[in-house]
């Protein structure tokens, strides 16, 4: 949204997250903000100056009330609250009962039906979205739920997978998978009303994620088995190894992109800040630091290098797959350093796209080479750290 580091802008947790974290580990994690500060201009906020119709659909889970999307530079906002997670994928999308007594719901999807699924009524209004912008341009942020938890699909696309299970299988969950059918057919039809429209061919389309798979358990509405499997990455959700930080990331782009090409060439998504304004051919701020870089010369040319020399990652949390950790990925080399007992861990991801071999003793100098160069960093964006908890019993069994 701000094409600036979340250690930069400081909320690096969710933000029900940043109000407690967990009092009985070796530290206290660090503070995050709880909003979007409005003195974040966002990407929707520069693109609503230059005439567009800016539109959230979905998730937005960046601040109360007063950071909704509408304070953000969005013109339309259909769903997204300071929630992260629907209380259900059924209509009405609401009750209470899953995050404790607290009332959650989605707004502005009334005068549904009973049987109606949250991704596919996302998909109507995005859709919807599109065919009210006119001739006006638009941007479109679709943020789905999906496949977050809790876990549910239409019954008939479970029954679908849960026939092709064999016990051989990466993946074992076919409530997981009937969740991705449903979000890939949502992507088809966004696909399809564009071509209609005849909007294919000057509409930018990207699709990507913002974190890897969960690893966990959604024991909430009674399964036994991970939601989902990130194998041959380390990992998931949280960690700051690949299997919690690669994320796919396809884009079209009619004129600039070539069809089916690809790009090895690592990106993050603060990077879509200063590609998207560019394109809608709007001045970049030059009154704050941007992290992210355009990405229209790895466009043109897949094979193109960034001249960048490191991605950076942040989080001073706990989460169940991970403590305190910064990371960071210069090349093939990857660093990360853990805040509980100040250990390294260095991995070449040429070699062990696993992170299963850690190279940190074998060649200190590029271990310590690397720790200076993401110290160097946090201190440059003011990057928060978390503090020694003074009432640590170590013998307490601790929880995340």
């Amino acid at each position: 949204m701000t094409g600036r580091h979340a250690a930069r802008v400081q909320i690096t947790i969710w933000s029900e997250g940043s109000r407690s974290g967990p009092k009985n580990r070796a530290l206290l994690q660090a503070d995050s903000r709880h909003d979007l500060p409005h003195s974040e201009k966002t990407l929707a906020k520069h693109l609503q100056a230059a005439g567009y119709l800016t539109a959230l659909v979905g998730k937005w889970h960046l601040g109360d009330a007063d950071h909704y999307p509408e304070t953000h530079g969005f013109d339309v906002n259909i769903g997204g609250t300071h929630w992260g997670a629907p209380h259900s994928f059924w209509w009405p999308y609401c009750g209470t009962g899953r995050f404790g007594s607290e009332f959650r719901y989605v707004p502005h999807l009334e005068f549904g039906k009973p049987g109606e699924y949250l991704t596919d009524r996302l998909t109507d209004e995005a859709i919807n979205v599109i065919d009210n912008a006119g001739d006006k341009p638009f941007f479109l942020y679709f943020a789905h739920h999906a496949p977050h938890t809790p876990i549910e699909a239409k019954p008939a696309d479970v029954s679908y997978f849960a026939a092709k299970l064999k016990p051989e299988l990466r993946h074992q969950n076919a409530d997981y998978a009937a969740m991705i059918k449903s979000f890939d057919e949502s992507v088809g039809r966004v696909l399809a009303r564009l071509k209609e429209r005849k909007l294919d061919r000057n509409t930018v389309v990207i699709f990507t994620s913002d974190n890897g798979g969960y690893i966990g358990i959604d024991r909430q509405i009674g399964q036994n088995i991970p939601v989902t499997n990130n194998l041959p990455l380390r990992s998931g959700k949280g960690s700051c190894y690949e299997g919690g930080i690669r994320v796919p990331m396809t884009i079209r782009w009619p004129g600039l992109t070539a069809a089916n090409a690809v790009c090895q060439e690592p990106i993050i998504m603060m990077d879509l800040f200063p590609t998207l304004l560019n394109a809608a051919g709007v001045k970049l701020p030059n009154d704050i630091e941007l992290d992210g870089v355009d990405l229209s010369p790895l466009l043109k040319n897949p094979s193109a290098k960034l001249n960048r020399e490191a991605l950076y990652f942040h989080y001073p949390h706990y989460y169940a797959t991970t403590t305190p950790v910064s990371a960071v990925r210069a090349g093939h080399w990857k660093l990360l350093e853990y805040f509980e007992d100040n250990h390294v861990e260095l991995y070449n991801l040429a070699d062990d796209l696993g992170e299963a071999n850690d190279l940190a003793q074998q060649n200190p100098e590029k271990a310590e080479s690397l720790k200076a160069q993401l110290q160097t960093w946090r201190q440059k964006v003011g990057a928060r750290l978390p503090s020694p908890n003074p009432n640590f019993q170590p013998n307490r069994k601790p929880n995340s």
